[in-house]
């Protein structure tokens, strides 16, 4: 559903050579005013894909300002509710590289993941955690396996605790109101798990 920029991933060759570059994550929509951007342009940011905003979220990545701005600025205030004080572009962005990843190099970055633990009773829908070894979206009642596909495979909240992909900024904005746009497929086989998690006037693609 949404598309992604972490900088330039791609040498002079058009191979990926790194993570990321800057601190600018953010998720956008994957078609906006014409626009074309090649997917390996050395000197320019190269593309990423997520299945929903969930998975953005996840990642590090929060709603772009521009293709998105009203789900940014819904993810801005509701973190502003959160921590008490207005919130800009750069506290934001700062917050979230300080919550992605430990310092570290190479293209396979998920040894370096911070993750950190939350009751299960007390995590917003939309947040992802991990269970029995998969990555999993929190809604209502039910963990939603993650594949390529879509979400599956429904297990019941547990009680105790659980691991936590979703950085805590984010988590935050899930708490203080940001309604995050879910791939169809979080809907269920009869559309019953389907909640109004999708912020009003946003775009949705695919």
């Amino acid at each position: 559903m949404f598309t992604g920029n972490r900088g330039c991933l791609v040498d002079g060759a058009e191979q990926v050579v790194r993570h990321h570059r800057g601190d600018l994550w953010i998720a956008c929509v994957t078609a906006f005013r014409g626009r074309r951007v090649g997917l390996a342009r050395p000197g320019r940011w190269t593309p990423v894909f997520f299945l929903d905003d969930a998975v953005a979220l996840a990642a590090g990545h929060r709603p772009c300002g521009e293709c998105r701005y009203l789900a940014y600025r819904s993810y801005r205030d509701a973190i502003s509710a959160g921590v008490g004080r207005p919130m800009r572009a750069g506290d934001l962005n700062r917050r979230l590289r300080a919550e992605r990843l430990r310092p570290g190099r190479g293209l396979a970055r998920a040894a370096d993941r911070h993750t950190w633990t939350a009751p299960a009773r007390d995590l917003p829908d939309g947040a992802v955690v991990v269970l029995d070894g998969l990555p999993r979206l929190v809604l209502g009642e039910e963990l939603l396996a993650f594949s390529f596909a879509g979400w599956g495979a429904p297990a019941p909240r547990p009680v105790g605790d659980l691991t936590v992909l979703t950085p805590p900024t984010s988590v935050l904005a899930l708490r203080h109101g940001f309604r995050p746009d879910l791939h169809s497929s979080a809907a269920g086989p009869r559309g019953a798990r389907r909640t109004q998690l999708a912020p009003a006037g946003a775009t949705r693609i695919g």
